[in-house]
């Protein structure tokens, strides 16, 4: 079983910055993906960004240029650090990863940006 922890949240004002963490229980170099999405209330999740086994990272387009995936083999953990933030990334980000194992899901950190 795998677990991923995300940490990180909390309230930002707008324009303001925040990085999320998300610890694995294994080493990370084993996801064929990892990911982050959001879901915010009353809406459905959906993908911030991913990052693949060969470092290639994705990004929605409403987060281009002010959010970046990466992470940290050595220490098991993916980041999303998020600069110029708007009151409409608020939401509960998740962790994602996929391994041969199957997808696993982190418990979510909630993200508040408001003034």
């Amino acid at each position: 079983q795998v677990q991923l922890v995300e940490s990180g949240g909390g309230l930002v004002q707008p324009g303001g910055s925040l990085r999320l963490s998300c610890a694995a229980s294994r080493m990370i170099f084993g996801f064929s993906t990892m990911a982050w999405y959001r879901q915010a209330p009353g809406k459905q999740r959906e993908l911030v960004a991913t990052i693949a086994s060969g470092s290639t990272t994705n990004y929605a387009d409403s987060v281009k240029g002010r959010f970046a995936i990466s992470r940290d083999i050595a220490r098991n953990t993916l980041y999303l650090e998020m600069n110029s933030l708007k009151p409409d990334d608020a939401g509960i980000y998740y962790c994602n990863g996929v391994t041969i194992y199957g997808e696993f899901w982190g418990q979510g950190t909630q993200v508040t940006v408001s003034s």
